[in-house]
This record gives C-alpha cells, sequence and structure tokens, in this order.
C-alpha cells in the first residue's frame, strides 16, 4: 500500500476536505497491489476536473511507503496510475496568490518523486518494506521453478530452504516432496559436505523416496532415487534390491546401463555385510510329535501317555551374522564368515541353536556371473546340550539371466559327527537350484527345487529326499506388503520301520508347508518394520508316532527400505 500524507499548518483549514483514494487495476502475477491516499481540497470546474490542492499546503509533506505482496493480483497498470499521479499532483501555477517559488518548487519534486516510487519495479519495492513485513510463502509451481532453477546453478541448499516449507504446505503435491528428496540427494555429494551432514540428507531423502513408495509402490523414478540415496549411503543390500526392481520397470536403455553399472559398482566394493534379527514364534506343536493317543504295536492297541503328546508355547528366537570379503584380486575375493541362530523355549527342552563358520573364495566369472567355493564347520545343541558337527564344503553360483530373471544354484556336503548317538554319523548332500522373477517393481516370484541324501551308519536311518518352494510378494497400496508361499518335501527311508509300519515296509513320509506373512512399509523405526508370519505345517507318513500338525507364527522386525 503506498500513502501519501500531506500536513496542513492551522491558517488554512479545508471545509469539505475529502478523501480520494485512486486504485490501478492489477495484472497477472503482479506482486504488488497499491492505493494512493491523498487529502486534497475542493476542485472547480472550470479547471477542467483535475484536482486542485489548495495554496497553504504546508511544504513539509510526509511520504511513507507500505509494501504487500500479493502474488495471485495481477500486474499494476502503469499507465493509469501515472495519469492518476498527474492529476494528484497539480501544484499551483507561477503567480498563485499564498504559493511561492519555493512552494511550488517542493510540490513538483515531491511530486515527481512518488511517480518515480509508484512506476518503479516490484522487486525494488519489496526492498523498501517494512522489516517486520511477512512473505507469503510462494505457491507450489513458483516454488518448483525457483528450486530447479537453484538447482542447476548448484545451489542446493537454497533450493532446500525453499522446498522444505513447500512440503510442510502442500505435503499433498508429489511433485514437490519429490523434488525435495532428490535435490537433498544431490546436496550430499557436493565437495565439501561433512561426514554428518551428508548422511543427514540422504536420510532425508530416505524418507521421502520411502513415504512416497508406501502408498505409491509401482513409482519406478522414486525407487531408481531411493535406490540411489542408498547407494551413496553404503546400504549396499537394499540399494542392490531396489536396482533389481527398477530392472523390472522396463525403463529405457540409457537407464538400464545406469542401473547396472551401479550394480556392478555395488559388486566391486562390497567388503562388510550385517545382518541380525529377533522374533517372538508362538507354537503349537514345538517338538512336531504326532497327536495320536492310541498305536497298534502287534496288532494290539495302545494309548500313550499324555506327556509324550504335543506341547504348545511361545519361544524367543534370536540370529545375526556377517561376513568380510578381502579383495585378491580384480575378479577375486576371499570371504571370511560366521551365523548364529538360537531358539528358545520355557522349560528348556526344545531349546535349539547353532553357530556356522565359512571361508573360501569368491570369483566374478562375468559381470552377470559369479562363483563361491567355501569351506564349511557346523556346531549344533539341543537341549543346551551338544548334538553334532557338522564340516564339509559348499559350491554355489548365480547368473542374471534376464534384467527380471535370476538363477541360483549350490550344492554341499558335510561329515555329520554325533556326540551320544555315533549310529547316526555319516555323510549327508544336498543341492538346489532356484529363479527369481521379478515380475514388476512390486511383484516378485520365487521357485526353489532341492534334492538330499543322507546315509548314516544305521540303515533304517538312511533316505533320500526331494522339496520343491514356490512363493509370491506383493508391495500393495497404504504401505502394505504381503507374502505367500507354500511348498512339498517327500523323504524315502531304507530298511524296516516296523513295528511303526507293517511289517518289511520302508517308512515314507510327505510334509506339506503354508506360510503367509504381512507388514506395513509406514511402520518403521531406524529402517525395521515389524512382520507377522503364520506357518502351518502338516507330515503324512505312513509309520505310526511320526505323523504331525503344527501352526506356528513369527512376529519380527525386518528391514525395509
Amino acid at each position: 500500500m503506498f500513502s501519501l500524507r500531506w500536513d496542513f499548518d492551522g491558517k488554512c483549514p479545508l471545509p469539505g476536505a475529502r478523501s480520494v483514494l485512486a486504485a490501478a487495476r492489477p495484472l497477472p502475477g503482479g506482486p504488488v497491489r497499491p492505493f494512493i491516499r491523498v487529502f486534497r481540497g475542493q476542485v472547480k470546474p472550470e479547471q477542467e476536473g483535475r484536482p486542485r490542492l489548495p495554496p497553504c499546503i504546508n511544504h513539509r509533506p510526509a511520504v511513507s511507503l507500505n509494501h504487500n505482496l500479493d502474488r495471485s493480483e495481477d500486474r499494476l497498470n502503469f499507465t493509469k496510475r501515472a495519469v492518476v499521479l498527474a492529476a494528484l499532483f497539480h501544484c499551483p501555477r507561477d503567480g498563485q496568490q499564498g504559493c511561492g517559488v519555493t512552494k511550488r518548487t517542493m510540490c513538483r519534486v515531491f511530486a515527481v518523486l512518488a511517480a518515480v516510487l509508484m512506476l518503479s519495479p516490484a522487486p525494488a519495492l519489496a526492498q523498501e518494506a517494512p522489516a517486520g513485513a511477512q512473505q507469503q510463502p510462494p505457491s507450489p509451481a513458483e516454488g518448483i521453478a525457483e528450486a530447479r532453477t537453484l538447482s542447476k546453478a548448484g545451489r542446493f541448499q537454497e533450493a532446500l530452504a525453499i522446498l522444505r516449507p513447500l512440503v510442510q504446505a502442500h505435503p499433498e503435491r508429489s511433485e514437490v516432496r519429490f523434488l525435495l528428496g532428490l535435490t537433498a540427494v544431490e546436496a550430499s555429494r557436493v565437495p565439501g559436505t561433512g561426514e554428518t551432514e551428508r548422511i543427514a540428507l540422504l536420510d532425508e531423502a530416505i524418507a521421502v523416496f520411502r513415504a512416497m513408495l508406501v502408498n505409491q509402490p509401482g513409482l519406478v523414478r522414486v525407487r531408481l532415487e531411493l535406490a540411489r540415496a542408498f547407494f551413496y549411503k553404503g546400504e549396499d543390500s537394499l540399494s542392490k534390491e531396489h536396482f533389481e526392481r527398477v530392472l523390472a520397470g522396463n525403463p529405457p536403455d540409457p537407464v538400464v546401463a545406469n542401473v547396472r553399472g551401479f550394480l556392478n559398482r555395488i559388486r566391486a566394493r562390497r567388503r562388510w555385510t550385517l545382518h541380525t534379527g529377533f522374533a517372538l514364534a508362538p507354537d503349537t506343536n514345538i517338538g512336531g510329535a504326532s497327536d495320536e493317543r492310541i498305536i497298534y504295536i502287534f496288532g494290539l492297541p495302545f494309548r500313550r501317555d499324555a506327556a509324550e503328546l504335543t506341547k504348545s508355547g511361545v519361544g524367543l528366537w534370536v540370529w545375526g551374522g556377517g561376513e568380510y570379503q578381502y579383495p585378491l584380486a580384480q575378479r577375486l575375493r576371499l570371504r571370511l564368515g560366521a551365523d548364529a541362530s538360537r531358539r528358545e523355549y520355557s522349560g528348556g527342552q526344545f531349546d535349539r541353536m547353532w553357530i556356522s563358520l565359512h571361508a573360501g573364495p569368491r570369483l566374478f566369472v562375468t559381470r552377470n556371473t559369479e562363483l563361491n567355493v567355501l569351506g564349511n564347520f557346523r556346531y549344533f545343541w539341543s537341549a543346551d546340550q551338544p548334538d553334532y558337527v557338522d564340516q564339509g564344503a559348499r559350491l554355489s553360483g548365480g547368473h542374471r539371466l534376464t534384467r527380471r530373471l535370476t538363477l541360483n544354484a549350490g550344492g554341499s556336503w558335510h561329515e555329520r559327527r554325533y556326540r551320544n548317538r555315533p549310529y547316526l554319523d555319516g555323510p549327508t548332500w544336498t543341492s538346489s537350484a532356484s529363479v527369481r522373477w521379478v515380475a514388476t517393481p512390486t511383484i516378485r516370484f520365487d521357485l526353489t527345487a532341492g534334492y538330499g541324501r543322507d546315509r548314516p551308519g544305521q540303515r533304517r536311518s538312511r533316505n533320500d529326499s526331494k522339496w520343491l518352494q514356490a512363493g509370491v510378494s506383493v508391495a500393495l497400496p497404504r504401505g502394505f506388503t504381503v507374502g505367500a508361499g507354500g511348498g512339498v518335501r517327500w523323504t524315502d527311508f531304507e530298511g524296516s520301520w516296523y513295528p511303526h509300519t507293517a511289517q518289511d515296509e520302508n517308512r515314507e513320509d510327505k510334509n506339506y508347508n503354508l506360510r503367509l506373512s504381512v507388514f506395513n512399509r509406514a511402520l518403521t523405526f531406524l529402517g525395521f518394520s515389524p512382520e507377522v508370519s503364520v506357518i502351518h505345517e502338516i507330515r503324512e507318513t505312513n509309520a505310526q508316532l511320526y505323523d504331525y500338525k503344527r501352526t506356528s507364527g513369527e512376529l519380527r522386525v525386518v528391514r525395509q527400505f
């Protein structure tokens, strides 16, 4: 608002003085909406309607300037303002009674000064605004445009200063949030940025991208930037997972080449890997015991003791591990690692624990193929007592067939030695092959087939087994990710299991399992989300006392995003 005020002396009252308001029509994008308020006397008709200031105006005008920003108004019509000023600031003619040369000169000077101030560009007016005046935040479109300009000039902190208030004022504008995350990533890469500030910027970007993917998990570009943020932070496992999902979104060829470059760099620089977790594990049949109350031995029925029937309980499961890869050559690494797991239930009867150590070379055969040969040592405890030890080797490999399809295969051989049951000592073999198909950035399928052989000293315990397992994971809107899987395992034993089976009949088992899981990506703490799983298992067999049914659950935390 502009106001020009003249002070009048007491010698010349202004009968009939009134206020005249001259307002200009605003125009688009104009940040200023001014008006002029002046006090003048009567207007004589013979003066062609031009307002006349009386000759007794004191030559001490008080000029005040108030600048009111309003970006939604139109720009000022400068021509109309000039005409209004010319009429309002008409000075007395030479020789007019009561007005000397000094008064006429000062009148004209202040008229010109007021005209210059009014006709000056809006930014100049904004600089003259009072110190306490508050500016309204820019509109999302203006803020985005200005932030992009600043980012292109490398002024990322200034761009963030614009975008952060915009995100708070317009959280529904996804383009504003995306630009905030993108700018934070680029700001973290500016040379000279402190490590603490760099991590804080990346965490800010990760939080923004994660929040966007909670409701729209199919946004490929957002997932790409999330993968980049994890990469720059050093979270290679999460970065790799999201880069692989990006490839499933059919991005353009330049993006594919860029993603593959990131994946190669992850593979080349990866040194340490760590994992840990815990879960509550309720179980309706902890030991996997049969619930048969009547069994038949030599054709006679026997009732089982209630203590031998199924037991339920809630256990605590804790696991963790890590690995270090030492570079021996450009394509060769030495892997050194350890893993451990412990599951406890009340009473200790069903407690289980194991530790595993491994070491061996990792060879990158091609850009999409790798091979691992590891020596392996495993130690198992049952009911807090040492049970058996495995010593052997594992061979595994992986190959990316297409952007969406990955093939993994492996096999192992171990010599097993029991502490108190030497008749079960002997070698064990396992082999498996799995295929992972990332159908879309939000849907993933897994399929695994395997074969195993146990050859202990006791003939009736020797067995061959085959298994097939399939699963699917789907990321849904509102942050939910659901998973489902199931499988079947066939096991054939050698030797007679009489009296559990008919005479001279070998034991044959068939195990089924079904697993359902769900978690919400929006519920996170330090990058972890709670996951709830339910597992149902059934064993069908021709041997008495070896069939069972059990339903177990897991409430655990999983790392997401």
